[in-house]
């Protein structure tokens, strides 16, 4: 964020974190019947209770109870704390979904967040299943209605800057019968074999 600030960059960084809970604080949990998932549980693991709120501070310039944070960033550019950063934050939770529930469409909520960063985690986002049978967003699209596939196309070469397009499909031939309507541009994903093929792999199945 520093570094955006210095020369108005533009960059990104995804941070990966657990929310373990320190053992001594584990012990006292337990005693009370408390387990990993729960609220109580949860709330003071170390993503929630620290990492969390740290990030937020960070670009607000407030503490917690919303005050200003007292103290300056030192070195190359010194400026206060309390002026925080023009940037900004989102936070996902990863969960683990079946792969039945994924093929069929049944997760598309919780597998939202890895399209639009797999797009480059920039603009709008498709949070749900569009009503119409696809979408556009700032920098990728979403076709779950093949019936619908000549106005997705029109829709995805009138807008710029789209970087890849999300077919949801079992048959190939439909797949590659949209693909290839669409501008050289546009990388075409074919949803959700692509997504559940890339899981194996990386677990080495």
């Amino acid at each position: 964020m520093r570094l955006n600030r210095q020369d108005g960059g533009g960059r990104q960084c995804i941070s990966v974190t657990n929310n373990e809970v320190a053992a001594d604080e584990q012990v006292a949990l337990r005693k009370v019947g408390h387990r990993p998932g729960d609220p109580e549980w949860e709330k003071i693991g170390i993503c929630d209770y620290i990492t969390k709120p740290r990030l937020r501070a960070a670009i607000t310039g407030k503490t917690p109870e919303g005050e200003d944070i007292d103290g300056d960033y030192k070195f190359t550019d010194e400026f206060p704390m309390a002026e925080g950063f023009e940037e900004n934050a989102e936070f996902f939770t990863l969960t683990y979904e079946t792969p039945v529930a994924v093929h069929h469409n049944l997760a598309f909520q919780r597998v939202a967040p890895l399209l639009w960063m797999r797009a480059g985690a920039e603009g709008s986002r498709i949070d749900g299943p569009p009503e119409q049978g696809w979408a556009v967003a700032d920098t990728y699209g979403l076709l779950i209605d093949l019936d619908r596939s000549a106005e997705f196309c029109d829709a995805v070469d009138a807008r710029e800057g789209l970087r890849i397009a999300y077919i949801v499909t079992d048959d190939d031939g439909r797949f590659q019968s949209v693909a290839r309507r669409l501008p050289d541009s546009v990388e075409p994903i074919r949803l959700y074999e692509s997504y559940l093929s890339n899981f194996r792999f990386s677990m080495g199945r």
